[in-house]
């Protein structure tokens, strides 16, 4: 179908407003004109507790924000920001993860992974890892107890990042994971693909756009091969744990979403797969200026709460 009239008013108003492509931009000038984003979305829901904790990556510090619903939470759910790996920060997710916390009632922990193109590939997969391994050791930490059930979940780039965690925790035995939750995710470097190359598709991230995030991240074109790079490069997607990904009809990652969806029911990994109809890339996140964002969100909430009601169960 068409877009959508919310996300055309919505183009066309950055348009009028002479927002810049983020491949026309440097990383530093990226990042602020994608914070701009945030006077859109607006301020998220109050929470039962805020807590910033630094933790090691490696040489590294990285920063992390566990934002917790109520006093009992059903789980834990890591969450992976998008921006191509190069624009994002906690302040720019923090609305949506209150949104998924306070709807989900499950602790969000938001990772301030290391951005390109100062950390380049595996900078950011290796915070992701370190931040899932540290979650699942602190957990008393964050809601005072040490057994709810461990989702991981991003959009864009933090789907990636999910990706590669959810198979990186099966190959080192664990934490084992309840879900992992892939939203509109880039799973491999191919921009001739169809999606890429519809001219209806080059909104808020074009393939311009996602080339210099390429080159940003991975400038060495033989290393994004490599499945910690393109999880859909992985020759075994078996035993992973029960995936749901939503893709938008109008974006350039569109095709590898829904490719990397089949290739995980393939390997027989439970799947809930929804692309959103006229939706653009960024819907998701995009909370007050598309409505449709809180439609994919309350499908993303409530296959979180029954994935969370799967592992309690099957754990009893």
């Amino acid at each position: 179908m068409a877009m959508d009239n919310a996300s055309r008013q919505f183009l066309q108003q950055l348009n009028d407003q002479g927002a810049p492509a983020f491949h026309t931009l440097n990383a530093p000038d990226a990042r602020a004109f994608f914070s701009t984003l945030r006077d859109i979305i607006g301020e998220g829901p109050s929470v039962h507790r805020k807590q910033e904790f630094s933790i090691r990556s490696g040489e590294a510090t990285i920063a992390l924000r566990a934002l917790t619903p109520s006093p009992q939470p059903d789980g834990i759910i890591i969450y992976f920001h998008g921006g191509g790996w190069v624009v994002g920060d906690l302040d720019d997710f923090d609305t949506l993860a209150r949104f998924i916390a306070t709807e989900s009632n499950c602790a969000v922990v938001l990772v301030d992974y290391r951005l390109a193109p100062e950390h380049l590939f595996p900078a950011a997969i290796n915070d992701a890892w370190a931040a899932t391994q540290w979650v699942t050791k602190n957990q008393n930490k964050i809601v005072g107890t040490g057994d709810l059930p461990l989702i991981v979940a991003g959009d864009s780039a933090g789907g990636n990042l999910a990706a590669v965690v959810a198979r990186k925790s099966r190959d080192a035995g664990g934490p084992a994971l309840a879900q992992q939750v892939l939203i509109y995710p880039v799973t491999q470097p191919d921009l001739a693909t169809p999606g890429y190359l519809n001219p209806e598709n080059q909104g808020l991230l074009s393939q311009a756009d996602m080339a210099w995030f390429w080159d940003s991240y991975v400038p060495a074109t033989d290393q994004r091969q490599h499945p910690d790079v393109s999880p859909l490069f992985a020759e075994d997607l078996s035993g992973l744990p029960p995936a749901l990904v939503i893709t938008a009809e109008h974006d350039v990652l569109r095709d590898e979403g829904t490719t990397y969806a089949d290739r995980l029911e393939q390997a027989g990994v439970p799947v809930r797969y929804r692309q959103f109809d006229g939706q653009i890339h960024g819907f998701f996140t995009i909370l007050n200026a598309l409505p449709e964002s809180a439609s994919a969100r309350q499908f993303v909430v409530g296959e979180i709460r029954q994935a969370v009601r799967d592992s309690q169960t099957t754990n009893v």
